[in-house]
């Protein structure tokens, strides 16, 4: 299992509920190809450097998982496909 950090934005006008449904949806997805959530952290309202699907301001949400070696394309495709997530990044960590 290697160690990554998975950075979401959501829309600022997304609900908390929408907020709550969207990390919820991550771990789902992260718990279902072996992955485990170390630590995850909301960043809060961020403004963007430039509009992203027509959003000027973002909420960020930040995890530290463990992955195996062949899940990250299947998380990065199920995040894409994902509504309620603006922009995701997903990079392997040094530790």
């Amino acid at each position: 299992m290697n160690t990554y950090e998975l950075t979401l934005i959501v829309p600022e006008k997304a609900s908390l509920a929408k907020k709550k449904s969207v990390m919820e949806s991550v771990e789902k997805i992260l718990k279902a190809l072996e992955g485990e959530v170390k630590k995850k952290e909301e960043w809060g309202e961020i403004e963007l450097s430039y509009p992203i699907k027509k959003n000027r301001v973002g909420n960020f949400f930040h995890f530290n998982l463990e992955l195996p070696r062949g899940a990250v394309a299947t998380v990065n495709d199920k995040l894409r496909l994902e509504g309620d997530i603006v922009r995701h990044l997903l990079v392997r960590s040094k530790d």
